[in-house]
């Protein structure tokens, strides 16, 4: 029983709760980085990369990357938000890390022409290393569940071809999942004999969720984590002093304190987390009928009949200021005379309350132009859910 005990105390912080995502729900790109990069400029050149390459804002996005101090380049991966229910991001926030599952693979030892294979239910993932601790791309395979054997050997080998360059193949039949880690100053998963070590500011770039919310769970996290510091150096004082009745005294009248001081607090913690609630809350009702896949289907039409085709959308965008309703997009075109052609047609939708094209600069044959389009409230409805 004593050994027993002193392995607890030399164990360190039990694994942490991790929510793992389908991978198949997420996208990843590589971004450049400069090799002197700290870390706040790494994050700084991540979000301006990945606002870039996206048609949403970051605010619509869960989005994570991995990013270790030298590399060239950080590998970054994103979501749109709406492909998660709000009963389940409500399920997040019990959680110390919510990541996809190749995510947690991405600290494994791994020599160069590397690629890793990582089965699910969904299909197979392939993470593949080119050189240095960063991989070069992620790839996803989508299969049915009766997929037979064959059907999974022949995505297995289109997603190690299209890779490129490896080799060597690591098959990775059982998720990953998290170990007790030697210090809380790393987070450890294991995936059958692969072993991923990441250090903790690795792992904070890598959870998916609201930015604002992470920092407010990672305060709560490093509380914890100095809560349980505390019980187990109050466990080994309380063992130490066993022999004498004095020191049972003063462990009782100690935690009596401790209890009171909790029981103290319970009634702000409450009120804290009522807040969060109604926070969340405000923000959902926000933001639930944002919908600009929805209004962009809508300017082109279904067949791409109501776009000219000599008109092409370079960025589309929405501005929170400019209201749930308003989408706006960069265009150019070879035939400026389809400008107000176009234009007027948007404005005789009965769902569209106005349209006005910008002109903006004009290089040679080719002319730019902003289109600011704002829709009838509650014309524009929500496409149904893919089923599962």
């Amino acid at each position: 029983m004593n050994s027993s005990f002193l392995h607890t105390l030399r164990a360190g912080p039990p694994p942490p709760k991790v929510a793992f995502l389908p991978d198949a729900l997420f996208f990843s790109r590589t971004v450049p980085l400069a090799a002197a990069a700290t870390a706040a400029e790494a994050a700084a050149q991540v979000a301006i990369a990945l606002e870039a390459i996206s048609p949403f804002p970051l605010t619509q996005l869960y989005y994570g990357w991995f990013w270790l101090p030298g590399a060239d380049h950080a590998l970054v991966f994103a979501s749109y938000r709406r492909r998660f229910t709000s009963e389940q991001t409500a399920t997040w926030r019990d959680d110390e890390l919510v990541l996809p599952s190749f995510a947690a693979l991405l600290g494994g030892n791994v020599q160069p022409a590397t690629t890793l294979v990582l089965a699910s239910p969904e299909g197979l993932t392939a993470v593949h290393w080119e050189r240095g601790p960063v991989p070069a791309r992620v790839m996803f395979h989508a299969l049915l569940p009766e997929a037979s054997d064959d059907d999974r050997a022949l995505a297995r080998e289109d997603l190690i071809r299209t890779g490129g360059g490896s080799r060597t193949v690591v098959d990775l039949a059982a998720p990953p999942v998290a170990d007790p880690a030697v210090s809380d100053r790393e987070t450890v998963f294991r995936s059958g004999d692969f072993v991923s070590r990441l250090p903790a500011a690795v792992t904070a770039a890598l959870d998916v969720r609201d930015k604002g919310d992470l920092a407010q769970l990672r305060a709560a996290r490093r509380r914890d984590v100095i809560l349980w510091r505390v019980a187990l150096g109050c466990a080994a004082a309380l063992v130490l002093f066993a022999a004498s009745e004095f020191a049972l005294i003063g462990g009782a009248a100690w935690q009596k304190v401790r209890v009171a001081k909790l029981t103290g607090q319970q009634p702000r913690v409450e009120k804290i987390m009522e807040s969060q609630a109604l926070a969340n809350r405000i923000d959902e009702l926000t933001t639930k009928r944002l919908l600009p896949m929805e209004m962009l289907g809508m300017l082109v039409g279904e067949h791409l009949e109501r776009k000219p085709g000599d008109i092409v959308f370079t960025k589309v965008q929405t501005l929170p200021a400019r209201g749930l309703y308003t989408l706006i997009v960069e265009a150019q075109t070879n035939n400026p005379p389809q400008i107000p052609v176009y234009e007027s047609a948007l404005k005789s939708s009965p769902m569209i309350e106005n349209a006005e094209a910008r002109m903006g600069p004009t290089n040679g044959n080719t002319a730019t132009f902003t289109l600011t389009v704002t829709f009838k409230p509650e014309t524009i409805k929500p496409e149904p859910a893919p089923s599962a």
